[in-house]
């Protein structure tokens, strides 16, 4: 029968934080480390050193840290970056940890095995996890450092910097698998003048309104983007004509019917969007495409506004 102490280390009720400061020594007050297990623990921090990738980082970790210490599965969230990995299985027991470099949360690690952990596994673990802060802490600083070159700071949608790349890497695999793939283009009609009559404060809640409504209306699957002042590029994927059609009405009727008036200065004056939009076609790229749709928003300008025109030419 398992000790109360290997109860308490499989299946632990809080997380151990595990910071750069030290592990946590009050599960171990005696503990010694042998040299072996520091050369150990760094040799596996110049091996995670090698990668700015989430998930190779934490392969490479599982795959070096199993030499060590046995475990058959690892599971690390991270709500601040908004991501979760999972490698191998979940078992009957289980370590819970926190990740720390200082005050900087790195998030949260959970170990399983089908058998308890002894006193000697768990330090082991803690030590080899010590290995692991600070190669996460600088994937996180990268992940976070190139979401925000890639992030549009005011409407917090992707930004033209992003949108060539992601429209060039969603034709490449529409045309691979053979599916559908559309591309919206949004403009705020009469943008100019509403920050010229009211201002541009009022002006940038309109953008993150507009924003907000459109993410609302379309699929976690499709990609919004700031492409450049009042207008907005929407990639649906997998959308045929038909789709595409419906999704841009739907943002049209979101923004006109639920958007704020300008009330202050003129009750009868709403913030209304234009829409283009096309299909891809088997000779586009990135450019063909972006330019056929833009003509078609061009359209739905000269057409009165507040209205979607679609590019249906064969």
């Amino acid at each position: 029968m398992p000790s109360s102490t290997n109860m308490l280390d499989t299946n632990l009720t809080d997380d151990i934080i595990i910071s750069n400061s030290g592990y946590n020594q009050s599960r171990h007050p005696n503990a010694n480390l042998a040299s072996s297990e520091l050369n150990r623990a760094l040799e596996i921090t110049n091996v995670l050193q090698s990668t700015l990738d989430l998930e190779t980082l934490f392969q490479l970790f599982v795959r070096e840290s199993q030499k060590s210490v046995g475990f058959c599965g690892l599971e690390y969230s991270n709500k601040e970056i908004k991501k979760s990995l999972t490698f191998g299985r979940k078992a009957k027991h289980q370590c819970n940890y926190r990740l720390l470099v200082g005050s900087q949360k790195l998030g949260s690690l959970t170990i399983f095995r089908s058998k308890p952990f002894s006193d000697t596994e768990t330090q082991s673990l803690e030590y080899l996890f010590s290995s692991l802060l600070y190669p996460l802490r600088n994937t996180i600083l990268y992940l976070i450092a190139l979401k925000t070159a890639l992030t549009d700071p005011l409407t917090g949608t992707n930004n033209r910097t992003s949108f060539e790349s992601s429209i060039k890497r969603e034709i490449d695999l529409a045309k691979r698998h053979g599916t559908p793939l559309a591309l919206l283009i949004a403009d705020i009609d009469h943008f100019k003048n509403i920050n010229d009559e009211f201002g541009h404060l009022y002006g940038d809640c309109v953008l993150r309104e507009v924003a907000q409504k459109i993410q609302a209306s379309i699929r976690s699957s499709d990609i919004l983007f700031r492409y450049g002042g009042e207008e907005f590029a929407i990639v649906l994927s997998n959308t045929s004509q038909d789709g595409a059609n419906l999704t841009a009405e739907r943002i049209r009727f979101a923004i006109s019917k639920s958007n704020k008036s300008l009330e202050k200065k003129d009750a009868n004056q709403k913030v209304t969007i234009s829409i283009g939009g096309t299909n891809l076609r088997e000779s586009d790229d990135h450019i063909s495409i972006f330019k056929r749709a833009d003509k078609t928003l061009y359209q739905a300008k000269n057409s009165g506004r507040n209205c979607v025109c679609f590019n249906s030419d064969k």
